[in-house]
This record gives C-alpha cells, sequence and structure tokens, in this order.
C-alpha cells in the first residue's frame, strides 16, 4: 500500500483512506451544495421556528424532506440521514462488492436520535391519552433505530452500532472505525452522524443560559452563546483505496471536569490535540488550518482558543464552522471533518466569519477571508460534556 511519503513526508503509518464522503445540514441539501456556501462565506442560521420562550437563530435542514423506508423508521432524523445514505449508495455498494457485506462495519453518532417524534407522541398523548399508531419507540427514538435503518439501506451486515457522547459523538465515530480495521474485524467503516432539531434540546441549552438570541460569533469578544442546527454527515473509511484525503490521527480525552462546563485548563482539550498529533506522527507545526469545536459560548471559546495558542501558538488559521451550520451535536464530528477534507481538497480554508472584534485574550488567527493555502494537514475538534473530548487529524 502506497501512502505516498514522497509528498508528506512527515506523516506517520496506517493512514486510513477517505474513500467517500457526503452530508447535508442548513448550507445545502446535497454536499456540493453545502462546501460551495461554505467556502463562499454563506452562513445558514435563520431564526428559529419552533415554538420557543426565547427567541434564538438555528441552523435548519431546508425544505421538504422525504418519508423514508421501512415506514416503521420515519423520522427527522432518519429523513435527514436519508439524503447523504442515497449520494453515497454507489461507493457503499462498491466497498460492499469489494470486501464482502460483513466486513462492512457501520457507527453512527448522534445525540437526539429520534426525540422529536417522541415528542410529537407526547403531545398527541396529553390531548387524547393515546399514543399514536404509528409512533415505534425502537424504531423511530432509540438511538439504534438509525443504524437499523442505515443497515437495511445500504446492506452494510458488519460490525454496527451508535454512539452518543453529545458533541464528541460523530468525532469519536473514528477512533472505533480505527479499531475495528486494524483489530481485522473490517475492512472498511462507514462512520458519521445524525441530529435533528427538537424542543428538548433547545429548551435543555435554553436552561443552561448559553443559547444566543442572535447568530453566533464564535471567537468575538462579544460572543453571547451558541446556535443549534441540524444535519447529518457520512465518511467512508477503507483499508486501502484510492482518496483525496485520508484520517491520520485520533486523539481522545475524558478530562470528566464539569458536567457542562470544560477544564479551566483545557486540560482534555490538550489531551486530545496532543493524542491526535502524537497517533498522526506530526508536531504541532505540521498543521496548516484547524477546524475548532468554537461554539461561541463565553466559556468554552475562551478555554479552547488558549488551549490552540498554547499549542499551536498563533500563526496557523483557526476556524469554527459552526457560525455557518449552528452546533450539530452529534452530526457535529463528522460534519466539521467533512470540511476539513474539503479545505484540503480545494486547497481552500473558508472564512471565520463575524469574528470582529476579535476577543484579545486569545490571540488566534482567525481568518477574515477565505484563503487559497493548500492545507496539507487539518485539526479538528470535537469537545462535549462531562469532558468527552476528540481530536482529528485528517491529511492529503
Amino acid at each position: 500500500m502506497n501512502h505516498d511519503h514522497a509528498s508528506a513526508p512527515f506523516f506517520g503509518p496506517r493512514p486510513l483512506p477517505i474513500t467517500a464522503f457526503a452530508l447535508t445540514n442548513a448550507l445545502g441539501r446535497t454536499t456540493d451544495e453545502v462546501l460551495d456556501a461554505l467556502f463562499a462565506g454563506r452562513t445558514g442560521l435563520a431564526p428559529c421556528r419552533l415554538p420557543l420562550p426565547f427567541p434564538t437563530f438555528v441552523g435548519e435542514v431546508a425544505g421538504e424532506l422525504d418519508a423514508v423506508h421501512p415506514k416503521a423508521f420515519d423520522s427527522r432524523a432518519a429523513r435527514i440521514l436519508a439524503r447523504p445514505l442515497l449520494e453515497l449508495s454507489d461507493a457503499i455498494a462498491r466497498a460492499i462488492e469489494r470486501w464482502g457485506a460483513r466486513r462492512v462495519g457501520l457507527v453512527l453518532g448522534t445525540s437526539t436520535g429520534g426525540i422529536a417524534e417522541t415528542e410529537a407522541a407526547f403531545e398527541a398523548f396529553s390531548q387524547t391519552g393515546a399514543l399514536p399508531t404509528d409512533f415505534d419507540f425502537e424504531r423511530q427514538h432509540a438511538f439504534h433505530g438509525l443504524v437499523e435503518f442505515a443497515r437495511l439501506n445500504t446492506g452494510i451486515a458488519g460490525p454496527s452500532f451508535a454512539l452518543s457522547t453529545a458533541c464528541s459523538s460523530s468525532g469519536k465515530v473514528f477512533g472505533s472505525a480505527r479499531r475495528l480495521i486494524e483489530s481485522g474485524l473490517c475492512d472498511a467503516v462507514l462512520v458519521g452522524g445524525a441530529d435533528s432539531l427538537c424542543q428538548t434540546t433547545l429548551r435543555g441549552f435554553g436552561s443552561l443560559q448559553v443559547v444566543s438570541a442572535k447568530r453566533c460569533r464564535p471567537f468575538c469578544a462579544d460572543r453571547d452563546g451558541l446556535n443549534i442546527g441540524e444535519g447529518a454527515a457520512l465518511l467512508l473509511l477503507e483499508r486501502e483505496g484510492e482518496c483525496e484525503s485520508r484520517l491520520y490521527g485520533v486523539g481522545e480525552s475524558a478530562d470528566a471536569h464539569h458536567m457542562s462546563h470544560p477544564h479551566p485548563e483545557g486540560l482534555g482539550a490538550l489531551a486530545a490535540m496532543r493524542g491526535a498529533l502524537a497517533q498522526a506522527s506530526l508536531k504541532p507545526e505540521d498543521i496548516d488550518h484547524i477546524n475548532a469545536h468554537g461554539t461561541g459560548t463565553r466559556a468554552n471559546d475562551l478555554i479552547e482558543g488558549r488551549a490552540i495558542r498554547q499549542l499551536f501558538g498563533s500563526a496557523v488559521p483557526v476556524v469554527s464552522t459552526k457560525a455557518y451550520t449552528g452546533h450539530l451535536l452529534g452530526a457535529g464530528g463528522a460534519t466539521e471533518a467533512i470540511f476539513a477534507c474539503a479545505a484540503i481538497a480545494r486547497g481552500r480554508i473558508p472564512q471565520a466569519l463575524d469574528t470582529a472584534p476579535l476577543d484579545p485574550e486569545l490571540d488566534l488567527f482567525l481568518p477574515a477571508q477565505a484563503r487559497d493555502t493548500h492545507p496539507r494537514a487539518v485539526l479538528s475538534n470535537s469537545f462535549a460534556f462531562g469532558g468527552s473530548n476528540v481530536s482529528l487529524v485528517l491529511g492529503r
């Protein structure tokens, strides 16, 4: 297997080819629409249409979502997931033909599953005293329902499971995929995540007083909170194959400092980033771009920004794409991994939206315009409640 060390001599062993990817979110229905909007600097955030006791912006998937089959699995999350599944149908079929259905695994991250359907079912129950006859908790709400829906629609028959570690869910799937392949259990793994907007999530974050009434402004001096989004993202990792980008390193940590507040010294973030670099056999100066977790809250951005500054200095371009999509929760890690792959493939870094005035405490390089810098290696961070952290290194 040729890892092309001549063009990227700093890369370590066993990089996993990312042979295909697809996603949908507030920026567009298809992968091309999403990436074109990202690199054009267009945000997908808009005022929330759900009935909430507070104003906020969200990243809502636009347009009608087609019903899914089998009908028992029909939920908003499944309908969103169906879009990238359809885009990747040919690539998944080729992987199954090449490796065998039982040698292809599936690992999906989510934080809400199909809870929007449960909210609707409970509303019906409160009015009529009975649940809707077509409500199926195991297939529509439960996290494994999304996994089974994807298996039925792809033919994947290898090890399959869901991960739910809040905002790091679909970042941690890459670590699971690497272990499945390196252990010899799989030759390819479809990874990703899906989440949909719902009252429970929006009101929950509202109760923490971290939701902005405006468009979120990650790393800005005037930031006052986050926006929630929805979407789905999928990537196909294979033992070998033609690709434009590869997974070089995964760093995971669990600082368990607090249920909803990051460690004040960023110890978990630093451990994850250092772990990803170590697995990739890279030094901090080898990273050409960082896709930051960057939620737009006071505490998260300050602590993550200081950790990035401590490890990488102030020269590397840092962008939080949550200013484009909102915080996609269980779908965020995979979505931002695709953004990293796209930056590598297109040779372009997106602009950091709405960061002026810059926070003087951070001293980060937040590019005000998209830049043609042809990054070779990109670090992508996903940090979650409870100190569940993951950093990915993706490269050419």
